[in-house]
């Protein structure tokens, strides 16, 4: 499994790494910065997850008045894997 960073907008997480293996369980969240135990919380519910449910779950949640946050930073960046792993094989 090939690690990937993602960059964050609009939270105090600056990047999350991640793992995401072939059949698209994901392993290995880390969030540099932001709340510790919000994001420590996070990364232990998603582990071990299917990428494209975890996606269902956080995507669209906002942190007080902001547009985003850090679960939804999360959906965000493992979409943004899914469709290009999807591009690289086509």
């Amino acid at each position: 499994m090939e690690q990937t960073t993602y960059e964050t907008w609009g939270t105090c997480s600056k990047f999350i790494n991640f793992e995401i293996d072939d059949d698209h369980i994901i392993h290995n969240v880390h969030f540099i910065g932001g709340c510790s135990g919000n994001t420590q919380g996070v990364s232990a519910l998603v582990e071990g997850r299917k990428a494209e449910d975890v996606i269902g779950l956080l995507k669209g949640i906002k942190c007080g008045s902001k547009p985003t946050s850090c679960p939804d930073q999360l959906a965000q960046a493992l979409e943004k894997e899914l469709n290009r792993r999807l591009n690289d094989n086509q």
